[in-house]
């Protein structure tokens, strides 16, 4: 079966199209919901199992089945009742990855009861697309592919995932929440539920003090000051965030301090590479909306990356990529010499700073 070519913000853009048609009842009469994020599939779910019907409706014809435990000829059979009361009936499946010949239920999806919306919620994988049950619900109904984001598409799901409860977050309080929370989309939807609903009334902006009062995760001593450390050339600064970390250590890892410093040198090559193609080739120098595609961050940050480049010329940036690559292994226990994760960022900033 070929790589699926659906990137996360597909399925951001799939998940945000299902769940506005529900909002305004425009309901399928098949939902298949499929894909590694989980997140997406409960939530389109759970929309479901609360819109579709009342209260008084939902006693006679909620029906939630879960794979392991069904047979494609039950469900068959239960999504082809009438419903006993009201407009529709609501069969779940809940865990469809583990029912057995799933397949079948083409059988079914080939002539949906209109009174009938059949969710099929297939966690962990897709069905074969080349399958009619597949087919059958692109023609028919909905379809869901949910895959997990890239670290670098985090930022903008989360700052949207703010911005649809009427607030927005301060660019710090973005990086320190993104740091903090990983790429575990229920997770960081949980922790931003809690943080919201801590929000005093009136509130309307998300501050680095709120994520650290909602979180205990510092607004001082994280892995965006210590990049913002190294930028500016401040190693009083960053050793001090190191010592933090080395105080710290389940909490700020050092092979994510590594990749952060890493991702950082990189962004800092990229626009030593554009500035040397505008003053040895004549090439124009990208806008900074273009750089900050190419960058992967806000734009907020792009003026902040070409100041760390005329500290960090390409000579240079080349020497401190060897050495991230050099301690990158030895934060996985080669060479290290018995040293600490805290004892060999130390080190690994002192060499930083000691190049010229």
């Amino acid at each position: 079966m070929a790589k699926s070519t659906v990137r996360f913000k597909d399925s951001v853009a799939a998940f945000e199209q299902i769940r506005g048609d529900i909002a305004a009842r425009r309901f399928a009469p098949v939902y298949l919901l499929m894909g590694e994020e989980g997140y997406f599939i409960d939530e389109v779910a759970e929309r479901l199992a609360e819109d579709v019907l009342s209260e008084a409706e939902a006693a006679f014809n909620r029906i939630i089945v879960y794979g392991r435990d069904s047979e494609v000829g039950a469900i068959i059979n239960l999504a082809r009742q009438m419903p006993m009361m009201g407009a529709y009936q609501l069969v779940i499946v809940r865990e469809a990855q583990q029912l057995a010949k799933i397949e079948e239920l083409s059988l079914y999806t080939a002539n949906p009861s209109p009174t009938t919306i059949l969710v099929v919620c297939h966690k962990g994988k897709n069905i074969d697309k080349r399958s009619q049950l597949y087919k059958h619900a692109v023609a028919k109904g909905a379809v869901l592919e949910a895959v997990k984001p890239y670290d670098n598409e985090i930022r903008q799901w989360l700052g949207d995932f703010i911005g649809r409860r009427g607030l927005k977050a301060d660019v710090k309080a973005i990086e320190m929440l993104t740091e903090h929370l990983g790429s575990d989309i229920q997770k960081i939807a949980n922790e931003l539920q809690k943080l919201v609903l801590s929000l005093p009334a009136g509130v309307k902006t998300v501050t680095p003090e709120d994520v650290e009062r909602n979180t205990g995760f510092s607004k001082d001593f994280n892995n965006f000051e210590l990049n913002k450390a190294v930028a500016t050339r401040s190693e009083a600064r960053a050793l001090m965030i190191a010592d933090h970390f080395a105080r710290n250590p389940k909490e700020h890892p050092l092979i994510v301090t590594i990749i952060t410093l890493f991702g950082q040198l990189k962004q800092i090559f990229i626009v030593n590479y554009y500035l040397w193609l505008a003053q040895r080739k004549g090439q124009p120098m990208p806008s900074d909306s273009d750089l900050a595609r190419v960058l992967s961050i806000s734009p907020f940050f792009v003026g902040d990356v070409k100041q760390a480049a005329k500290n960090y010329p390409n000579k240079i940036t080349f020497k401190i990529l060897g050495l991230i690559r050099e301690y990158d292994a030895k934060s996985k226990g080669m060479n290290n010499g018995g040293m600490s994760d805290g004892e060999l960022l130390r080190e690994l900033l002192l060499k930083i700073f000691a190049i010229r």
